[in-house]
């Protein structure tokens, strides 16, 4: 009995689907619901599993094909396990005589003394050994000769030689020496400057250029994103906060908050909190616009950008507004690791009304996001960096980090936007304020 494998329902808006790769080839022995192709669409990608417990007998999309909800991908048959038995008895048999135009099949004959033969023979070979020595044989015992060493970490090098060498950090012991003994000299080392060096390892392996047909999910992050642009009165405002506190009441409470949570205290709960605090204050922020409507959202589903190999994902983090610090941590994580993992389901990344973007985890000082569509407000992070600032009247070390609200300049006032930002740097500067939810 053969069962079909079909695209499966993909979720809202979602149609079609790319074929990324059939992780089962034909022929190949499977179990119910283990996964045998990987599909790809506009915002995750997902495994199909198997149906049945048999045999994948028939592949129907190859991969790169696009296929539509209810496509049939191939199929398999519960049979198929039993054919292939059949297979492997026939491969143990072979013709031995014909009569009478017919032939006779007996169970194929080995030669095992001729096998143990072998064996014993392969047992007495000695085993292949890598080494930089010279082993003599003797009558009585193997000997072992080292060959001169010319390590020229143990050479005694001039002094030009050595400041050239500390000066430029080379490896000495990737240098040819030409002096006595292959000792390094100054010219040895002066000749390494004409040298062209050597082609990266992507030229040497495709050539001058290469052409790679971008993947759905990066055809969507570009159309979405060039939409952005198109589509809103794109602005950005900043403005700097004083990590200090935030980062000594981690410091402090990190080893009681990870004993009793299990998580550790991070980040982007306080932004989560200060985010929502401010999204409260200022509701055209956690608002869209639909055609020549303003839908401002009463609830407060943050999403946060994450970064895999296959591209950027923004999941969402649902009621964000009723969770505590080790609730946001905990959900976080775990939203973050089903990204990097590829597991992501349409549901979390759908819902989303205001964005946090980290770009500080890279290294980014300082930038200008685009708006995650139809949202109207964007929050970007950047690393934190020990700068001189001016406290109460002296100039002290602090630990500050830039921050960026890119807004839809058509339902967001200027004062709005820099009031919420200010809003978020207030509350980030004095965390105590998002305890006591003033």
């Amino acid at each position: 009995m053969s069962e079909k494998i079909v695209v499966p329902v993909l979720g809202e808006s979602i149609t079609e689907a790319t074929v990324a790769k059939w992780l089962k080839n034909a022929g190949d022995a499977v179990e119910a619901d283990e996964p045998i192709v990987e599909l790809e669409t506009d915002k995750v990608n997902l495994e199909v599993p198997s149906p049945v417990t048999g045999v994948l007998t028939e592949i129907n999309s190859k991969d790169g094909a696009v296929v539509e909800v209810g496509a049939l991908l191939g199929s398999v048959s519960e049979n198929g396990s039993a054919g292939l038995a059949k297979k492997e008895e026939i491969k143990k048999v072979e013709p031995t005589q014909k009569e009478d135009n017919v032939i006779k099949l007996e169970p194929s004959k080995k030669e095992p003394k001729i096998f143990e033969e072998k064996i014993e023979e392969k047992a007495e070979d000695e085993p292949l050994v890598l080494t930089d020595e010279v082993i003599e044989e003797t009558p009585k015992a193997k000997i072992k000769k080292s060959e001169p060493k010319t390590n020229t970490e143990s050479q005694t090098l001039s002094p030009a030689v050595r400041k050239i060498v500390v000066e430029n950090k080379i490896d000495i012991n990737s240098v040819q020496g030409s002096g006595k003994d292959g000792r390094v000299l100054k010219g040895d080392l002066i000749s390494l400057m004409g040298v062209n060096p050597q082609p990266s390892e992507r030229k040497v392996q495709y050539g001058q250029e290469e052409r790679i047909k971008m993947t759905r999910l990066r055809q969507t992050i570009a159309k979405r994103l060039k939409q952005a642009q198109e589509n809103a009165a794109l602005l950005t405002t900043f403005n700097e906060v004083d990590m200090t506190n935030i980062m000594e009441m981690r410091k402090d409470n990190q080893q009681d908050f990870q004993n009793r949570y299990g998580i550790k205290l991070g980040f982007m709960s306080f932004f989560v909190k200060a985010c929502v605090v401010a999204l409260k204050n200022f509701p055209a922020v956690n608002a869209e616009i639909d055609g020549d409507e303003i839908i401002y959202k009463n609830y407060y589903n943050l999403s946060f950008a994450v970064g895999t190999e296959k591209g950027l994902v923004v999941p969402v983090l649902r009621d964000a507004d009723e969770l505590s610090f080790a609730d946001i941590e905990k959900n976080i994580k775990d939203i973050s690791e089903k990204a990097r993992d590829g597991k992501l389901t349409i549901e979390d990344l759908q819902g989303g009304t205001f964005t946090i973007s980290n770009g500080g985890v890279y290294g980014s000082m300082l930038s200008t996001p685009i708006l995650n569509l139809p949202q109207s407000g964007v929050l970007g992070m950047h690393n934190i960096i020990e700068r001189p600032v001016v406290v109460d009247g002296e100039i002290k070390i602090r630990p500050i980090m830039y921050l960026a609200l890119s807004y839809d300049h058509r339902i967001i006032d200027g004062k709005e936007s820099v009031s919420f930002l200010k809003m978020i740097k207030e509350n980030l500067e004095d965390p105590r304020r998002l305890f006591l939810d003033i």
